[in-house]
């Protein structure tokens, strides 16, 4: 995955409590850390729970489940997850004094990656689920409350995404005019710093029929624009309507307002650069990660491109669409990483005169 994040409170719908109320009155309380994979995951997860009668909060205090959907690009970034977890105990404490339970889940990258070890530094946690196991969320709340601790994180053999339910049009409206759309999950790419294919699996695109289909429910609700989501968006590739075989650049020509992201520079093939030349309906903006200006670093890094292959690359699609605004992503303080090496990819930055960009201290 390439480096894109962000970190706020997402208060998208529903869950548990365990001195029973009625299904009507359970709440959830989501916090999501990380990508904006993430973001659209928990949405998916709250759908799942609004199916049962559960219902968003936007409140933590009145929450009768909580749930920290994680993110594990970064050593700092997991830690965190900790540090909340402290927290929330104390309020799990006063519930229960109270007379009334709240339940605590941890999902995500952080429970993919670390598993029953969540429960053993932190015995406040109910459960844990993996991002490949969204669609059981309500039967694993269900052993939960029957008295188990549930870490649920095995790569499910059925698609997740045909079994989540989807929004009703009431939450899509509520959501506004722009949505996020994952196409695609996992990498293949193992670039040295990054954890992603550990926590999120091998590359897997969704079918084309399941991305139309949600896109169309999406423009239906009044959604004007969408971003489609992948750890490597570019990397899509199925089978279209016509029996052939797609990549993303064919993919955007059967949707309407779009954008991607996050790319790696590897799978920008000529397809998807025409498309930023001859789609309309495509955002003329790129966010293209590069990490270091440095080829040593790159090399390092096992991003299997050069600093020149990139430069030439971001010449080929402005040659395509002169007015795209790129951005990208850069990681300060590799292992090894020399002065030198930083002044190679503040060089490049310059090149590029990025509209904006991502850094990152290592960890």
């Amino acid at each position: 995955m390439e480096l894109n994040t962000l970190e706020r409170d997402d208060i998208e719908s529903a869950a548990e409590s365990a001195v029973v109320p009625s299904a009507a009155s359970r709440k959830v309380f989501v916090k999501t850390y990380g990508c904006q994979m993430n973001v659209y995951d928990s949405q998916r997860m709250t759908d799942a729970l609004a199916a049962d009668g559960i219902r968003r909060h936007i409140t933590i205090g009145e929450a009768d489940l909580v749930l920290l959907n994680t993110c594990h690009i970064r050593e700092k970034a997991a830690e965190k997850v900790y540090s909340e977890l402290g927290r929330i105990r104390e309020m799990k404490a006063e519930r229960a004094q109270a007379g009334s339970e709240m339940l605590i889940g941890v999902a995500g990258c952080v429970a993919q990656a670390e598993g029953a070890e969540i429960i053993r530094r932190s015995p406040v946690v109910d459960l844990v689920i993996g991002p490949q196991t969204y669609h059981r969320l309500p039967d694993v709340l269900a052993r939960v409350r029957g008295g188990e601790k549930i870490v649920e994180t095995d790569y499910a053999i059925e698609d997740k995404f045909e079994h989540l339910p989807q929004p009703k049009r009431a939450e899509i409206i509520r959501r506004g005019v722009t949505a996020f759309l994952t196409v695609q999950e996992g990498c293949d790419k193992f670039c040295t710093f990054c954890v992603v294919p550990y926590t999120r699996g091998s590359e897997v695109s969704r079918p084309v029929a399941q991305i139309v289909a949600e896109a169309e429910r999406l423009a239906q609700a009044g959604v004007r624009e969408v971003t489609l989501l992948g750890q490597n968006v570019n990397a899509w590739h199925g089978e279209g309507e016509n029996g052939e075989e797609w990549g993303l650049g064919r993919l955007l020509f059967r949707l309407a307002r779009l954008r991607y992201t996050t790319s790696h520079p590897r799978d920008m093939d000529d397809e998807l650069i025409a498309a930023h030349r001859d789609l309309p309906t495509l955002m003329p903006y790129l966010h293209l990660p590069v990490q270091s200006g440095s080829d040593r670093i790159l090399k390092a890094m096992n991003r299997r491109h050069t600093a020149k292959d990139y430069l030439t690359l971001l010449d080929r699609i402005r040659a395509a669409r002169s007015d795209i605004a790129l951005s990208g992503d850069f990681i300060v303080g590799f292992p090894g990483e020399t002065d030198a090496d930083f002044e190679a990819t503040m060089d490049l930055v310059r090149q590029v005169n990025y509209a904006s960009a991502f850094s990152f201290k290592y960890s």
